[in-house]
């Protein structure tokens, strides 16, 4: 983890950044399918939303969420992605809802810097260190 500085443009222009961020779909969705059929059924990517721990979670503090309620949104944020309802995401509807919800969160971030703690294989972390790179050429 690191702490890092970025704000919704930081995370607009790597979503637009076609090649940078296709590239890193594509990446994601080949470690995810551990059975590589091409597409990702509910528990491989049900082990990525886990590892987020993003409702296990408050402010970084573990806290114990009712199973059943856990159960219900991981069930929720996979009808998200399987687009076509046919019990898989293909790389197609993971890229379209991967996009969609980084382009929420550019726009929640705003025009103002924020600091956050990032995950070194984030998908935000990735978008501050091709930001860097940019700047630094």
């Amino acid at each position: 983890m690191s702490v890092e500085l970025l704000d919704g443009s930081t995370v607009l222009s790597f979503v637009e950044d076609e090649e940078a961020f296709n590239g890193l779909i594509h990446d994601r969705f080949s470690n995810l399918d551990t059975n590589h059929d091409g597409f990702l059924s509910y528990s491989e990517i049900l082990k990525e939303f886990q590892s987020l721990r993003v409702f296990e979670t408050h402010f970084g503090i573990d806290v114990k969420r009712d199973p059943d309620e856990l159960a219900h949104v991981y069930d929720s944020l996979f009808v998200k992605f399987d687009h076509d309802a046919n019990g898989a995401v293909d790389l197609e509807e993971f890229k379209m809802e991967t996009k969609r919800m980084m382009l929420a969160m550019a726009n929640g971030l705003g025009v103002l810097p924020v600091q956050m703690v990032l995950e070194e294989d984030s998908f935000l972390k990735k978008a501050v260190e091709r930001e860097a790179m940019k700047m630094n050429a």
